[in-house]
């Protein structure tokens, strides 16, 4: 059962290597950020199989759950700075 959790964990770590060239090489910043907060959802559950892996699941679905908040709170952030700039440069385009 244990190799079947390690073949996840590699083949989650080729998915999030995918959604890594999203971030770099998207065409929006929006792309970038969901991009982004793929691989933050994916750092997530591969935290809860490093858990299983080490048969210490308590320790890291709290710090899963952690790093899920903190990803989520990042992404809106985000979102919101780079909403808020897109309104200040197309305010200083307009005569």
């Amino acid at each position: 059962m244990e190799a079947f959790f390690l073949i996840s964990a590699c083949i989650l770590v080729l998915l999030m290597m995918l959604s890594l060239i999203r971030v770099i090489g998207g065409p929006t910043i929006l792309d970038r950020i969901l991009g982004g907060n793929v691989i933050g959802t994916k750092t997530s559950v591969l935290l809860l199989l490093i858990g299983l892996i080490y048969e210490d699941l308590g320790m890291f679905v709290d710090i899963a759950l952690a790093y899920a908040l903190l990803n989520f709170i990042a992404t809106l952030g985000a979102t919101k700075f780079f909403l808020r700039r897109r309104e200040i440069i197309l305010d200083e385009i307009e005569p």
